[in-house]
């Protein structure tokens, strides 16, 4: 799938011909052929005219709105998918106790299991110059280990539990290990993390991530729309107004894979440097516009990246892999399979 993102204020998106062009005035900053087009992602004060607007959504291209920061809006999708067999499947679902707490349970396996290995790799990736400083590798190494080891303990404890409340328990209590020691596989000068912060991110580690987050999210709910899935219903995420809690909840398997690992990379290979943020009131970061084109970029790159499936051993990308795991959902609600199989990393 390709995203057209469209990031600055003033900017106007027409559709010309068979082309979708952006402009600034009289500029021409983007001008793309509508074919290679699968979704828009319009960020800030951008202008969509009503006429593209009704030709993206003939073509089946869905158009999501965020503001300047990230946070979402809402979106215009194409005619709403005729499963309606498999919303049905998904309502009765989320009120059974049985499938609920399955469900919840193979998603955030799947998620302990990936930050697991995200830490293994990082201890398995120590570069010698690590090394070099003997007394302060080791106690980053004991500090990952311990963490590794405490996720696993949590694993097995998350085997044995009767409700989604206390899932949701160890799914906090893996994440805290997790995110406690995030901090030792940075090894760019300028940046540290001493913890996850959402709103607003404090720190420009807790930046990259939430930007990736919400990508990702948005990825996962297109997903759910392309299934048939009410994206609003979830199972693992509580219900609230406007919240899309299936979409939270596949997202959950994939955020160490694709997010942590990218802004590990990025950070570590100095794609992205610390004087790529601006300090804004409230002490919140953003990315300077170059550096979020960057960001974006190598986002879109991730998604398209081809990998071997872990479960059904052929290529396929990312984000076909999220459908992928979107479909197998589909099929463990509606009792074709007997369980949800989530999505591990080696």
């Amino acid at each position: 799938m390709s995203t057209l993102h469209i990031t600055r204020d003033g900017s106007v998106l027409r559709k010309v011909d068979e082309r979708l062009k952006v402009t600034i005035e009289k500029e021409t900053i983007i001008d793309v052929p509508l074919i290679k087009v699968d979704h828009v992602v319009v960020w800030g004060r951008v202008t969509v005219t009503p006429l593209t607007v009704r030709s993206l959504l003939e073509h089946g291209i869905e158009i999501v709105y965020l503001t300047t920061f990230g946070k979402y809006i809402g979106r215009l999708q194409p005619e709403f998918s005729k499963n309606s067999i498999l919303r049905k499947a998904q309502y009765k679902a989320s009120d059974d106790k049985g499938k609920t707490e399955a469900i919840s349970k193979a998603l955030v396996y799947g998620k302990l299991a990936n930050i697991r290995t995200i830490l293994l790799r990082a201890g398995r990736a120590q570069s010698p110059e690590d090394k070099v400083d003997e007394v302060s590798s080791n106690i980053s190494g004991n500090r990952i280990e311990e963490a590794i080891e405490r996720i696993k303990v949590t694993i097995r404890k998350l085997k044995d539990a009767t409700s989604v409340d206390e899932i949701r328990g160890h799914e906090g209590a893996g994440t805290a290990a997790y995110f406690g020691v995030f901090g030792e596989l940075i090894k760019a000068d300028g940046f540290s993390f001493d913890g996850r912060e959402r709103r607003p991110p404090t720190d420009p580690v807790n930046a990259l991530l939430s930007l990736g987050y919400v990508l990702l999210t948005n990825d996962v709910h297109t997903v759910c729309n392309i299934v048939g899935f009410d994206p609003y219903i979830g199972f693992l995420h509580s219900d609230k107004y406007g919240k899309p809690s299936l979409a939270l909840d596949l997202v959950e398997e994939f955020r160490p894979v694709i997010v942590d690992s990218l802004v590990l990379s990025l950070i570590n290979k100095k794609v992205i440097q610390i004087d790529d943020f601006d300090l804004e009131l409230g002490k919140v970061y953003k990315l300077k516009d170059s550096a979020f084109k960057k960001f974006l970029q190598h986002y879109e790159e991730k998604k398209r990246a081809e990998i071997k499936h872990p479960l059904f051993d052929y290529k396929a990308t990312y984000f076909k892999s999220f459908e992928l795991q979107a479909r197998l959902l589909g099929k463990f609600i509606s009792g074709e399979i007997e369980e949800y199989i989530p999505f591990l990393i080696k």
